[in-house]
């Protein structure tokens, strides 16, 4: 029988990003099997995909046994350290194309919504503006960039990656790809 997952604050609904998925495997690390492990990535020495289950990164006893990050490498300016260590080592990550960014806003972690392609991101101009601004600085050319934006998919690639800000509601993204 499942438990009901602990809760993450800066990764609200880690079974609809597919960062937890239900499984019968013991977790490493505590050796209870409770319905669900971590189907994330895990920056350890040792591998540890899909053998973590969601309680003992919520309470970060499996970033302390096993020296792990969930996130890659988070960095937010002006957020207390505090907040950085609880992205890093007690919310389940997600997978990308290249490294995973995540995204800090009024001085706290923004809460991880999931991939978004350009039909999920047409609720949010702003964040649209954002993701064709980033992708000018590449250099692109206006017509390639609007080809770029309407090509997202939440599924494949490009992909978009939607946060909201904990504080003032702000939807954020970035767009990855090979």
């Amino acid at each position: 029988m499942s438990e009901e997952l602990p809760v993450f604050p800066y990764h609200p609904d880690p079974l609809a990003t597919g960062a937890v998925v239900a499984a019968g495997t013991a977790c490493v690390c505590c050796g209870r099997s409770r319905g669900y492990v971590y189907a994330g990535p895990v920056y350890a020495v040792e591998e540890l995909s899909g053998r973590l289950c969601p309680w003992c990164i919520a309470d970060g006893c499996a970033a302390a046994r096993y020296e792990a990050h969930f996130i890659g490498d988070p960095v937010g300016e002006d957020v207390p350290r505090a907040v950085v260590v609880s992205v890093d080592a007690r919310t389940p990550g997600f997978s990308s194309w290249q490294d995973p960014r995540w995204f800090f806003h009024c001085g706290d972690g923004a809460a991880f919504l999931g991939p978004a392609g350009a039909a999920e991101l047409a609720a949010f101009p702003d964040v649209l503006e954002e993701l064709r601004r980033e992708a000018g600085r590449w250099g692109w050319a206006a017509e390639v960039v609007e080809s770029h934006l309407g090509a997202l998919d939440k599924d494949g690639q490009p992909v978009g990656y939607l946060f909201r800000c904990r504080a003032c509601g702000r939807h954020m993204a970035y767009a990855d790809f090979t």
